[in-house]
């Protein structure tokens, strides 16, 4: 087994005794139905090379940091909105030794207004965030044109890509293809244009009233 991935698992494991990082307990399960789930994206998208990647609501790191462990090339930025996830994301990438890694506390709605983050990714992932139509506004700005956002999705996703539509085309993207994996699909939607100035909107309105 990896040493990073060994030690990150573990330390999920430690951490989760006082901080509720994950509801699974044991580091086979953490090992299979989280850390190699994440890799299902690498087997669907080239990750070669220094390509720039945010991980959207990244909770305990996933999929953002075995991505980067398997690939250390990709300049990873992460972020989520509780800071106690945040803490344990930052302690993961120092001890790990992760280079051009950053975790950043911070709302989706607000960042993705910022000029050095808006349109500034080749590729954004998110798992189990948020219904589609919604994680669409929250992930799509920060992805540059040609770029791609990854959702992993569980098995049952055709009504969701279906409510996404106006979403995806409204925030600048298309749908590209669902890529099926073992827990479900990803659903690969492309950036063809910039993303309108009026997205994403303002805290919490993407979530209570999506697209």
């Amino acid at each position: 087994m990896n040493t990073l991935r060994k030690t990150y698992i573990n330390e999920i494991i430690s951490w989760n005794k006082k901080l509720n990082l994950t509801g699974l307990k044991d580091a086979e399960e953490i090992g299979s139905k989280l850390y190699d789930d994440s890799l299902n994206i690498a087997g669907a998208l080239d990750l070669g090379g220094a390509i720039k990647v945010i991980d959207v609501g990244c909770g305990a790191g996933f999929p953002g940091i075995p991505l980067k462990i398997e690939y250390p090339s990709i300049q990873l930025t992460l972020i989520d909105s509780i800071g106690k996830k945040i803490e344990f994301v930052k302690h993961a990438i120092k001890l790990l030794d992760l280079k051009d890694t950053s975790a950043i506390c911070a709302r989706a709605e607000e960042l993705g207004r910022e000029k050095d983050f808006r349109e500034q990714y080749d590729l954004a992932v998110s798992r189990a965030v948020a219904k589609l139509n919604t994680l669409c506004e929250y992930c799509l700005p920060f992805v540059r044109i040609g770029g791609l956002f990854v959702a992993q999705k569980g098995p049952d996703i055709e009504e969701e890509i279906s409510a996404a539509d106006r979403a995806i085309k409204q925030l600048g993207g298309a749908f590209k293809e669902k890529i099926s994996v073992a827990s479900g699909f990803l659903v690969v939607i492309e950036k063809k244009k910039p993303t309108p100035v009026d997205f994403p909107r303002k805290t919490g309105v993407p979530s209570k009233d999506p697209l």
